[in-house]
């Protein structure tokens, strides 16, 4: 059987030429034997032996990308991952070729494992620093380069030297850390932005003392909601997950989670409580959480939208007190 593969060029190809611009794309042409085992018998009179070791199985890929495991991947949702935590079928933002440029596309991950091989470090302008294998390749401004290579002789490769510039997207801002502020002022967000939280009393009508305890938050963004309730859980509020309402014509799909114990709900209302004196990690929650809630974002400019005049003049101060420039619309 033959199966076409689309490769980087072959890391053990013994001659190699250097291109200026985008390099041809290599095609590989692979024959699969299924074999089941490493040593393989022949009988053909040309080989003076009849067993061997089969050297190469498993993987196709030939990969020429290699990086130290907590370098940090810009996913499609522009998060970022370290690399050690991708898994097939994550998607990535990678680059394809449009007519004289190159743009930044989706792409899937096809395979994801490790590797034990000696580290390079290559340090940027800027003062980044990348850890990667001596056969990771970067795109520069004279296209593909090899983080280490020879101007001539056996090692001869394109590689990178001191006049090559990266390009990409630069370097990824910190992302804040989760302390207990950050998820108490996320929690105040996403919960006061998009919940209903409430204790109803229905004395009499089924019973003489009958009161409903009910907190309920739907969204269709599944991470926001995944995070709401790993939040809560840590809070040691205990949330059951629900489908809210199934997918119906162009309407995507709403899960939830939800809770109608007492307790839960009191605890719930315990954290969303204003604070008297938020702190700059409250605050980076807080707008987080309205964001993921009633936030949207286009042509450059950042909404929350909400009618509760609390939410807006909390929204405001916590965009203020980030130094972002904000403004009140009716």
């Amino acid at each position: 059987m033959v199966t076409p593969v689309s490769n980087p060029p072959n890391p053990w190809e013994s001659t190699h030429a250097e291109w200026l611009g985008e390099p041809p794309a290599a095609r590989l042409e692979v024959f699969e034997e299924r074999a089941k085992s490493i040593i393989a018998e022949n009988d053909s009179p040309d080989l003076g032996f009849r067993f061997s070791i089969n050297p190469y199985r498993g993987c196709f890929h030939a990969c020429a990308y290699c990086l130290d495991g907590d370098t940090p991947i810009l996913m499609a949702d522009s998060t970022t991952k370290p690399l050690a935590r991708l898994r097939e079928g994550d998607e990535v933002f990678g680059t394809v070729r449009d007519g004289e440029y190159r743009r930044y596309t989706r792409t899937s991950v096809l395979a994801h494992w490790s590797r034990i091989a000696p580290a390079y470090a290559t340090e940027l302008e800027d003062g980044t620093r990348l850890v990667s294998s001596s056969d990771h390749r970067f795109l520069t401004n004279r296209g593909w380069k090899h983080v280490v290579g020879r101007k001539r002789g056996a090692g001869h490769r394109p590689h990178l030297t001191v006049q090559n510039h990266l390009l990409g997207t630069g370097h990824f801002a910190a992302g804040p850390d989760e302390t207990v502020d950050y998820r108490t002022g996320y929690l105040c967000g996403v919960i006061r932005g998009d919940a209903l939280l409430g204790s109803y009393s229905y004395d009499g009508r089924r019973r003489q003392t009958d009161t409903q305890h009910h907190f309920r938050l739907a969204m269709v963004d599944s991470e926001a909601l995944a995070r709401t309730g790993r939040y809560l859980q840590e809070f040691e509020v205990a949330t059951r997950e629900f489908l809210f309402q199934a997918a119906v014509g162009a309407r995507k799909a709403l899960s939830g989670i939800r809770t109608h114990a007492r307790a839960n709900v009191s605890r719930v209302r315990e954290i969303v409580e204003w604070p008297l004196a938020p702190s700059p990690d409250w605050h980076k929650g807080f707008l987080a959480g309205i964001f993921d809630a009633e936030g949207s974002y286009g042509r450059g400019i950042l909404r929350i939208c909400n009618t509760d005049a609390e939410i807006i003049s909390r929204t405001v101060t916590a965009l203020r007190f980030l130094e972002f420039d904000a403004v009140v619309e009716t």
